[in-house]
C-alpha cells in the first residue's frame, strides 16, 4: 500500500453512518500515514448504524461551516441509507463536495454515497457502481453504473457496499497517493 504521510482527508459524514464505512476507511486511510478528519454538520459525535440498529459514535473533528476543501487532498463518503440522505439536502455539504471536484482531488464514495454525487451532478458521464437499489438513481443521473466491487475515474473511487472495502481502501489510497487527476468533459 502507497504511503500518504502528509496527506489530510475529510471523511464527510452525519448520523446515521454505515458504521463499517467509515471507520474502516478511516483506520486504512491513518494506517497509510494520512491525517484523516471526520467532519460533520454539527460538534461532538454523530451515531453509526450498524447492520439493524444504531451503532457506535465517532468524534468529529471539524464542523463543516468551519472547513473547506482547500485544507484537504482527498474527500470520503461514507454511505449507509441515512447518513446521505440527510446531506444531499445540505447544500454546505454539496458545495464542500463539489469543490474537491473542482478542485481535482480525489473523493471516494461507497454504498448509498452515490446519492451524493447524484445531487452535484458529479455523477454524469462518469463510471461508477453504488449499492444496487440506487443504480436507477445513478443511471437516471448519468452515470455509467457498473457492478463492480470498486470502479475508478478519473479521481473518483466507488464501491457497492461493506464487503467491497478492502478493495475501496486500497483504491483510495492509490489514487490519493497519485494526487491531481486530468479531468475530460462528461
Amino acid at each position: 500500500m502507497p504511503n500518504i504521510s502528509g496527506k489530510r482527508i475529510a471523511i464527510l459524514a452525519t448520523h446515521g453512518f454505515e458504521q463499517s464505512e467509515l471507520e474502516v476507511p478511516l483506520e486504512k486511510l491513518k494506517a497509510a500515514g494520512a491525517d484523516v478528519h471526520v467532519v460533520s454538520l454539527e460538534p461532538g459525535e454523530i451515531k453509526g448504524w450498524d447492520n439493524k440498529n444504531w451503532g457506535r459514535a465517532v468524534k468529529v473533528d471539524k464542523v463543516l461551516t468551519e472547513t473547506a476543501a482547500a485544507d484537504y487532498d482527498a474527500l470520503v463518503l461514507p454511505g449507509g441509507v441515512i447518513n446521505p440522505d440527510r446531506l444531499r439536502v445540505e447544500p454546505k455539504a454539496l458545495a464542500f463536495i463539489e469543490a474537491f471536484w473542482e478542485a481535482k482531488k480525489p473523493i471516494g464514495a461507497i454504498c448509498h454515497a452515490p446519492w451524493l454525487l447524484v445531487e452535484t451532478g458529479i455523477v454524469s458521464g462518469r463510471k461508477v457502481t453504488s449499492y444496487a437499489s440506487i443504480k436507477t438513481d445513478v443511471v437516471n443521473a448519468g452515470g455509467k453504473w457498473e457492478d463492480s466491487e470498486v470502479v475508478t475515474d478519473q479521481g473518483l473511487v466507488t464501491s457497492r457496499k461493506p464487503d467491497d472495502l478492502p478493495a475501496f481502501c486500497a483504491k483510495l489510497v492509490e489514487e490519493i497517493a497519485e494526487g491531481r487527476h486530468e479531468r475530460r468533459a462528461a
